[in-house]
């Protein structure tokens, strides 16, 4: 009897469980895939190859050319850029735009750049985290795998010290991605505005450059 009252206690709580959490939590289905984002998500790739090919051309020429020495800092600046770059794509996606509407209100310098970032978080994060810090990991790598043969070409060992200086590359690009996302996620306002006022200098020069040579 006891452990029927216990079962049927059971089955009432989860009823109740049941009611409860399809009312208070709504779960609404997305429609489908958008042709926008169809389109995207082409142009993406379509950047992705075109920027890997270059990339991967001048880097591989350029290392041919330097000492060792310094292809290791050139490894170590594009492992940064990619760092950077995915502090910018974690920074816009846990911003908050209503900060940037006052900003914008007093004419702040960056405040509406910043919040044309943030309207479009999905493709700016996309561009800066797959993009950008991708290539910037596949670059890294086939860079370091340039620098061993160059410097150890007749060694026994060329394929160890391949290994570990790939596996060094890796350590560096995901511990520094996992220190980007904690700056990303606690500064994020911050990061968006700085990002911003960056893109207000540019497209002022750009509108600066387009005066002028409509007056010329």
């Amino acid at each position: 009897m006891d452990q029927k009252n216990s079962e049927k206690k059971y089955f009432k709580l989860l009823d109740k469980y049941k009611e409860i959490s399809g009312e208070s939590i709504p779960v609404k289905k997305a429609s489908g895939i958008e042709k926008k984002h169809v389109l995207w998500g082409l142009f993406i790739t379509f950047i992705s190859f075109t920027l890997s090919i270059l990339i991967l051309f001048a880097s591989t020429s350029i290392f041919k050319t330097i000492s060792p020495p310094f292809a290791l800092l050139v490894v170590l600046g594009i492992i940064l850029i990619g760092v950077i770059f995915d502090v910018i794509g974690m920074a816009v996606t846990a911003a908050d735009e209503t900060p940037f509407h006052s900003m914008a209100s007093k004419k702040m310098k960056g405040a509406k750049q910043s919040i044309k970032l943030l309207r479009n978080a999905p493709r700016v994060s996309s561009f800066c985290n797959d993009v950008i810090g991708d290539i910037c990991s596949v670059v890294s790598g086939a860079a370091g795998t340039a620098i061993i043969y160059k410097i150890f070409a007749n060694s026994a060992n060329i394929s160890l010290l391949e290994v570990l200086l790939g596996a060094l590359i890796a350590a560096l690009t995901v511990g520094g991605k996992a220190f980007a996302k904690n700056i990303g996620i606690n500064n994020a306002n911050y990061i968006v505005y700085k990002v911003g006022r960056l893109v207000a200098v540019f497209s002022s020069k750009g509108a600066h450059n387009k005066k002028s040579k409509k007056c010329g």
